[in-house]
């Protein structure tokens, strides 16, 4: 019986599977990347997805675990191997407040165990999983929490950035955490893909901030955000070389450069050659489970690596957004569903 009930969730998702394949040969890869960014957001794809076992094993290549645990022992593994960590409780869109509390000390509680048990790691946050899209206030008290409590471990929390509608709210909370109350140990993400983002940097530069610089990973439309990879990239190089630029050094802030992009990372390294800024003065920062050696790679020449190890059982969005940043991660979710 339990066999038959999972055979049209299985159908389901293969027929889906061969969908996004046919889309990927007719439209092009923006038009998957746009349709999987979609699907991370639909309840009825979750659905369908989550109810199959197989789904998972494939995700927990991308995920660490679904509890600490899980997380720590990986995070302890990438120690090990020389990288730091920055680990993330996976959660977002959260309606309840409740559901905020749940997981605002479930992160006091990871905190704890960094803590305890000496991994190199801190920890990032979505402002969404934590009350943002209830109330800004609820959200606001909910990471001073967090932060508070990284900070008595000589901690540091990092605020993920979200879709562009949550964005000014996201800077407006990391500025009232750092200015109003004073906290020194909290950090911010700029998306190269956004228009907007060489004038926020500017700020942030002046502001000696912490900065991760990415691409950006939700669907965005044309008016806010560059609808091409190379506006993205070319971007992404001017965002750089601003927060590594003497101002940004002189002003403090420390960068992280977040891409498994090979043409991003060597254009980052060549920049802080000719600048003469030191391999430790910034750290490259990629996602758990994506170009292992690359990073790997790094770390054997001297450069400061730090993987970014999610956990936790709300893996489904956070699951899709990685399918949709590179076909071969789509590649290898669906030969996988065909070999079972």
């Amino acid at each position: 019986m339990g066999k038959s009930r999972r055979l049209p969730s299985i159908l389901l998702l293969l027929l889906g599977s061969a969908a996004l394949v046919a889309v990927l040969f007719r439209y092009g890869e923006r038009w998957l990347r746009a349709l999987l960014l979609y699907l991370s957001g639909a309840a009825w794809a979750r659905q369908a997805v989550t109810s199959v076992p197989l789904a998972w094993r494939v995700a927990s290549r991308f995920v660490a675990g679904e509890d600490i645990q899980s997380a720590i022992t990986t995070a302890r593994d990438l120690n090990a191997r020389g990288m730091c960590v920055a680990m993330d409780y996976l959660g977002e869109s959260v309606t309840n407040v409740q559901d905020t509390i749940d997981a605002r000390d479930e992160i006091l509680y990871l905190l704890d165990c960094i803590h305890d048990t000496g991994v190199n790691a801190y920890v990032s946050i979505k402002l969404s999983q934590l009350g943002v899209k209830i109330d800004k206030a609820l959200a606001l008290e909910n990471v001073r929490w967090l932060v508070q409590h990284a900070r008595r471990y000589h901690n540091e929390i990092h605020i993920d950035m979200e879709e562009s509608t949550l964005l000014a709210t996201t800077l407006e909370i990391y500025r009232a955490l750092r200015h109003e109350y004073g906290f020194d140990n909290v950090g911010v993400v700029i998306q190269s893909y956004l228009y907007r983002s060489e004038a926020d940097v500017q700020q942030l530069v002046a502001e000696g901030a912490p900065v991760r610089l990415v691409k950006g990973a939700y669907a965005e439309p044309p008016e806010v955000a560059y609808p091409d990879k190379a506006g993205t990239d070319a971007n992404f190089i001017r965002l750089m070389q601003r927060l590594l630029g003497e101002p940004a050094r002189r002003h403090g802030v420390y960068l992280a450069v977040a891409t498994h992009d090979e043409a991003m990372i060597r254009a980052t390294i060549t920049y802080a050659q000719v600048n003469h800024i030191p391999a430790d003065a910034y750290e490259f920062q990629m996602l758990y489970g994506i170009a292992r050696a690359l990073q790997q790679q790094l770390v054997d020449a001297g450069y400061r690596v730090r993987v970014y190890v999610p956990y936790g059982t709300a893996w489904y969005p956070y699951f899709m957004r990685r399918l949709a940043e590179r076909p071969a991660n789509l590649w290898f979710f669906i030969s996988n569903l065909v070999r079972k």
